[in-house]
């Protein structure tokens, strides 16, 4: 059906990141250092002005420093969606804290208010939030709800760079938001993350945190200011970004705005493509939000459309479309059963969507072929 496999989150990446990356590498300082923190600002920038953030190596870094930085305390319960990648859920258990899911709304795929409030117990000290695909959450039900009770927020907003909810940028809600500049997100670093944090005080104690643990300004040690010492403050980890990384990240973010427009052209040919089939396509966008468009989901119920969720992926694969799952529901993850006691039945709607939802390619690469591509091959086997 296609003379080229359809790549699944392929990134768009153009002369202005190669040469910013020669220029890092020419320039002799391609560790943390001075385009690191251009990044930070540039992104601070990008959201407004709101918080202070911290450039990091990874998304699941930034979850990891947040709980710790939030200051909980062993065996401390973190409410999180079961419809998420494994790391916000490893990222809780690396703090020593326990999750505890709650069910996901069946239209937005996102957490319910309603069960969140359900699962509060007298030991749940934070709600850890993932604004899925790109959908914003309910904030305005998820902060009164963290207030009444006293709750740190922290949200995962790796689907969710451009995302708002009622004209406030997400990840400008909770006291710790989490970014991710992967290579199939809305922009990319190749690997990295960002930490944006309510207060300067919490944004300095995660540098520490991500570079050993050593006080602030560490990096600038080797600089030509002369040799500085450091002390060691706190047990720290390894998690900060590379100049090479945020020299990728400065132009990508140049880009965003573009990549977005043409994400949310793809979502809507597919929507307007698959409208007649007897799938589950994304909920409507409401007005008072902006959709980062990260990924477009559509369910299959083999009962209604004829072909089981895997049969389909093995036939787009076939007919040379790359897809994702994201994702199969954290309760039916065999580890977190075994040491956590979870089964479907915990999250029966994360479990039936988990099992039955698949991810198109929608990325700024895609050509008008490769969506055309996709689009045929979805029609043809579902026909």
């Amino acid at each position: 059906m296609s003379d080229s496999f359809v790549v699944f989150g392929a990134p768009v990446l153009e002369q202005e990141e190669i040469d910013a990356v020669v220029e890092t590498m020419r320039s002799g300082w391609i560790g943390s250092g001075p385009r690191s923190a251009a990044f930070e600002d540039a992104f601070s920038d990008f959201k407004g002005g709101s918080g202070y953030p911290v450039a990091l190596n990874s998304c699941t870094a930034a979850l990891h420093i947040s709980l710790i930085a939030a200051d909980l305390s062993d065996g401390d319960e973190v409410i999180t969606t079961p419809l998420t990648f494994c790391a916000t859920v490893n990222a809780i258990l690396h703090a020593g804290l326990k999750p505890v899911l709650a069910d996901i709304d069946g239209e937005t795929l996102n957490i319910c208010p309603r069960e969140i409030e359900s699962k509060i117990t007298e030991n749940t000290r934070a709600i850890l939030l993932v604004h899925f695909a790109g959908r914003p959450c309910e904030m305005d039900a998820i902060m009164d709800i963290a207030r009444r009770h006293d709750l740190i927020v922290i949200e995962d907003c790796a689907h969710a760079i451009e995302t708002t909810y009622r004209n406030q940028p997400a990840g400008t809600f909770g006291d710790f938001s989490c970014f991710s500049f992967y290579v199939t997100k809305n922009i990319t670093t190749a690997e990295g993350g960002m930490i944006l944090c309510r207060n300067e005080a919490d944004a300095a104690r995660c540098r520490v945190l991500a570079l050993h643990g050593m006080s602030k300004d560490a990096w600038k040690r080797f600089s030509d200011e002369g040799y500085k010492h450091y002390q060691v403050i706190e047990r720290g980890f390894k998690y900060n970004m590379t100049d090479i990384q945020a020299a990728i990240g400065i132009e990508q973010l140049k880009k965003i705005n573009r990549f977005r427009a043409a994400r949310e052209s793809i979502w809507y040919q597919y929507s307007s493509a698959f409208a007649n089939l007897p799938i589950v396509l994304p909920a409507p966008i409401e007005e008072d939000m902006e959709h980062a468009y990260h990924l477009y989901t559509i369910q299959l119920d083999k009962e209604v459309c004829g072909i089981s969720r895997d049969d389909f992926l093995m036939a787009m694969t076939k007919a040379g479309i790359g897809t994702g799952v994201h994702y199969t529901c954290m309760a039916e993850q065999p580890y977190y059963q075994k040491e956590l006691g979870w089964s479907p039945q915990d999250t029966p709607i994360g479990t039936q969507v988990g099992r039955q939802i698949c991810s198109l390619p929608i990325s700024a690469k895609l050509s008008a072929g490769d969506v055309e591509n996709v689009i045929s091959a979805v029609r043809c086997i579902l026909n």
